[in-house]
């Protein structure tokens, strides 16, 4: 019965925010009932799962950091905006277009894993915003900059909600995660492939039919106000996939830590629909094993670029600059399942 309750819960979690307009509005307040629901049926139906003060705790403690985070830089970049264009554009003319496009995308993948990759999407944003690029050149160059972004962000458990939730679900027994465990354990995989678009950004040529197309333009304006009400959507976004993933986890500990880890990372190209960040929250349990861990976690990092709802830097960037989904698909479904083949291909050998 447990079972087909939590399978039920999960059901809803992965499919009404896509269908659901309204949900999808509200994902941070639905997917927080959704992981009460989820809480409560473990508690009812299954011994030492459940409510208890230590799960409280964890879902009150684990979003600070990351919400502090997300609250300190989205309020430095309020305040500078005008100064940071002025310097982006005054860069790209010293440097010029590719290596400026290396560095853009290289820069931010890498320190997303400190100042988030909600502030980094962001900083992208007012970036294209500034730059004359034609349009088409800028899609793909936004593109790539979030793929960066996604994968460089999960380094710590600060720089995106995967990598905090990855980190407060592996802190105990037998991984004790601390602030650099993704960094030891996944940075060899991250760091290659950030630096990798980050070259391939540098190669991007406008096509000749674009012309003097004009470039992708802010939608609107961000306010103070927007900048406390994304962090307020932060922490309760954390705390939601705390409970999902308490919730989620007799199912976790039943099916999927049983399946290869291969298995598990072709599985999570569903993230490119999905948030990442949630899928982790019903997928990551410290009975894996690393191996399993780590093909998990870059299956959802890497598919989480495909598709605008894959990713947060996605939303954001593609909300800002009035990016569609068919253009997004496009450039990012082909580049997308290129990398997944060639991290097949490193798992495979190693």
């Amino acid at each position: 019965m447990l079972e087909f309750l939590l399978a039920v819960i999960l059901l809803m979690v992965l499919v009404l925010p896509l269908t659901v307009h309204f949900i999808e509005r509200n994902l941070e307040v639905y997917l927080f009932i959704m992981g009460f629901f989820a809480v409560t049926s473990s508690h009812f139906c299954c011994e030492g799962a459940g409510w208890s003060l230590h799960l409280v705790e964890e879902s009150l403690i684990e979003p600070l950091m990351i919400t502090a985070a997300v609250l300190l830089f989205g309020f430095m970049v309020y305040m500078f905006r005008e100064k940071i264009t002025r310097s982006i554009v005054w860069i790209e003319h010293k440097v010029g277009s590719k290596v400026f496009c290396f560095f853009l995308v290289t820069l931010l993948g890498i320190f997303s894993s400190v100042i988030t990759a909600i502030i980094s999407a962001i900083i992208l944003v007012e970036v294209i915003n500034a730059l004359k690029f034609p349009k088409e050149f800028e899609k793909r160059l936004v593109i790539f900059g979030c793929f960066s972004i996604g994968l460089g962000a999960a380094l710590t458990p600060i720089g995106e909600p995967l990598s905090t939730i990855a980190v407060a679900k592996l802190k105990g027994v037998p991984y004790h995660a601390d602030f650099f465990f993704l960094l030891k354990h996944l940075g060899v995989f991250i760091v290659p492939g950030v630096l990798g678009i980050g070259v391939l950004a540098a190669l991007l040529q406008p096509s000749v039919k674009e012309g003097k197309t004009l470039g992708l333009s802010e939608n609107e304006k961000e306010t103070i106000k927007d900048v406390f009400m994304r962090a307020l959507k932060v922490y309760v976004f954390i705390m939601a996939l705390i409970f999902l993933g308490h919730g989620f986890k007799p199912i976790i500990d039943t099916y999927i830590i049983k399946l290869p880890g291969l298995v598990l990372y072709w599985i999570n190209t569903i993230s490119a629909v999905l948030d990442n960040a949630t899928l982790a929250a019903a997928e990551i349990s410290p009975a894996m094993s690393l191996n399993q861990m780590q093909m998990t976690l870059m299956g959802l990092l890497i598919s989480g670029g495909m598709l605008i709802p894959g990713n947060i830097p996605n939303i954001i960037a593609a909300g800002k600059l009035g990016i569609t989904s068919k253009d997004w698909a496009r450039i990012g479904l082909p580049f997308g399942f290129s990398l997944m083949m060639i991290y097949f291909t490193i798992f495979l050998f190693l």
